[in-house]
């Protein structure tokens, strides 16, 4: 196969210069380039969007990131032109290093928020969680000091307990949009994170009127600190089980029966095999260090399978206890019938959890030696009297055990009226919400975005999560984009399998630029095929002109950059 001539380049950029437009247009580069001080070859904000397209690009950021760009467009997909040796690993370590004198999460929470005006984001919902990240290296830091955060072993949710860790924190909007994020130690507590976050949340996020947000967060956020630092901030969380009053309040609902009717809120059809769930609520309240709260108590018909487990071993281990009372009682006989009925009662009365026992006393001769006569009736020696017993189960007792394992209690100080009034179905609906996280978490763990940290340095593994974070943000944005374009013109784009979706994701949007190949004449790019009537719907709702993919000068325009 001959080689193509010196003036011909063709480069296979796939969706990259969409990235690269989406970080042009929330001015990645220039504020980084603001706030961190640099006098290399490459600007840092430069960096950074070169390292936020390779960790886009399915590869592993900072390796070999000179390789990647070897065979890259670089001047159409960072807006100048450089050699690709000139990002070699040392590079970034500088980049990462003076990323971190900077303050890292700080370059992120700014660059956040900056995003979120300019593509609109907002709502009153704040969602904060964290995850843990395995490391690889040793990380002998006994004599460092001043360190961000210390990777050390920990309650791995990697199920790595073998390898050191560190925790990563992130606060969302609007589902799943990031705005701010910090790195703790290995061993770091969720109640501690919510706490440090809730003191000083106004800081970190500058002119927003806190008053008019929700905080929603995991159960870690129920502690006695935690709830006092809520006291100015609306709130909504899960009740632990571990609280008397979560327990209490769920009896009363499976009790009282006036359930309000949610049906499904999934906004993706269920199947077969994992059918979606329906739901149930019921209000009361709870109080808690002496103050009192609302309390949702959510059923579910996707009952919690280890507590279904619990329920099964709890049933059998009450069989079993009845089942030894009737082996014990059936061979005992009384002299009279009162003994015997008094016996019986008290088995009526005893309870075995979900079992109970259905008691009748019978008569029990005992006849003399011999054959019987035949012309009249068997002679009585003695005349005893003993149970017969069978054992049943109480049925509305486990229905309501079976309706408590599939119920938990949302606590909020949300009101019921007012502009931020939510009834009960609206809390379960915004808490509903707090899976954008998991998933969040899952693109910051896929091994194709990002294998196995190696980084020796925690100060450069901070650094580093700048990168991924920013990665994240813009991941988030186009998603964003593209599903608002869809409910505002009802019009479906063409995901997986050539379906029609309403719900398009970013990687859905990957799959369809996997082969889009620019061909660079002298200073001229051209496509070397046109685009698809799918590509082509795909730039609209991502607002994404096609000039994107052959001008490295973009300029912002209302219907398109």
């Amino acid at each position: 196969m001959s080689e193509l001539p010196e003036w011909l380049q063709v480069y296979d950029v796939k969706y990259l210069p969409i990235v690269r437009a989406y970080a042009q247009k929330i001015g990645l580069v220039e504020e980084i380039n603001r706030k961190v001080d640099s006098e290399m070859e490459i600007s840092p904000g430069t960096f950074v969007l070169a390292m936020v397209l390779d960790t886009l690009s399915g590869r592993s950021p900072l390796y070999r990131l000179q390789d990647f760009f070897a065979h890259q467009d670089v001047e159409l997909l960072l807006g100048e032109d450089h050699c690709p040796q000139a990002f070699h690993d040392d590079n970034a370590g500088r980049v990462l290093d003076k990323i971190y004198q900077a303050g890292s999460m700080k370059l992120f929470t700014s660059c956040a928020l900056r995003a979120c005006e300019v593509f609109g984001v907002e709502g009153p919902y704040f969602h904060f969680d964290s995850t843990t990240r395995s490391v690889m290296g040793e990380y002998l830091l006994e004599e460092q000091h001043d360190l961000p955060f210390v990777p050390t072993y920990g309650y791995s949710k990697d199920k790595r307990p073998d390898l050191k860790q560190f925790v990563l924190s992130t606060l969302c909007v609007n589902h799943n949009v990031p705005i701010l994020g910090s790195f703790e130690d290995g061993n770091a507590s969720d109640k501690k994170l919510n706490n440090e976050l809730l003191n000083r949340l106004s800081e970190h996020l500058g002119n927003k009127d806190l008053e008019q947000t929700i905080y929603i967060a995991d159960s870690a956020v129920v502690t006695e600190k935690n709830l006092a630092a809520l006291e100015q901030q609306l709130f909504i969380t899960r009740l632990p089980a571990s609280y008397k009053e979560c327990g209490r309040v769920i009896e009363e609902a499976v009790e009282a029966q006036e359930w309000e009717e949610v049906g499904v809120l999934a906004k993706t059809p269920g199947s077969v095999k994992r059918p979606c769930a329906h739901y149930r609520v019921y209000e009361s309240q709870v109080k808690l260090y002496g103050k009192k709260y609302r309390a949702v108590v959510v059923h579910s018909s996707s009952n919690d399978k280890r507590r279904q487990k619990r329920l099964e071993r709890e049933q059998k281990a009450s069989l079993k206890e009845v089942l030894q009372v009737v082996k014990q009682q059936s061979p005992q006989e009384y002299a009279c019938e009162a003994d015997a009925q008094a016996a019986a009662q008290r088995l009526r009365d005893s309870r075995w959890g979900y079992h109970r026992l259905a008691v009748e006393v019978e008569q029990r001769p005992t006849y003399g030696k011999g054959r019987p006569p035949k012309d009249r009736p068997r002679p009585v020696k003695e005349l005893r009297y003993g149970l017969r017993v069978s054992i049943q189960q109480r049925e509305k007792v486990l229905e309501r055990k079976r309706m408590s394992a599939g119920c938990f209690v949302l606590l909020t100080s949300v009101p019921t009226d007012g502009e931020l009034g939510h009834a009960g179905v609206q809390v379960l609906q915004a808490y509903k919400e707090q899976h954008g996280l998991e998933q969040n978490y899952g693109f910051l763990k896929d091994p194709v975005i990002v294998n196995s940290l190696y980084l020796k340095r925690p100060e450069r593994l901070e650094a580093l999560g700048l990168v991924l974070l920013l990665a994240l943000l813009i991941w988030r944005l186009m998603e964003r984009t593209m599903r608002a374009h869809v409910n505002e013109q009802h019009s479906p784009l063409v995901g997986l399998d050539n379906k029609d979706t309403k719900r398009p994701t970013s990687f859905m949007m990957t799959t369809k630029f996997t082969c889009v190949m620019v061909a660079k004449v002298g200073q001229e790019r051209r496509l070397v095929s046109p685009f698809s009537k799918v590509q082509r719907s795909y730039l609209v709702a991502l607002g994404v002109r096609v000039e994107a993919f052959t001008h490295f000068e973009l300029r912002l325009q209302q219907d398109g950059w």
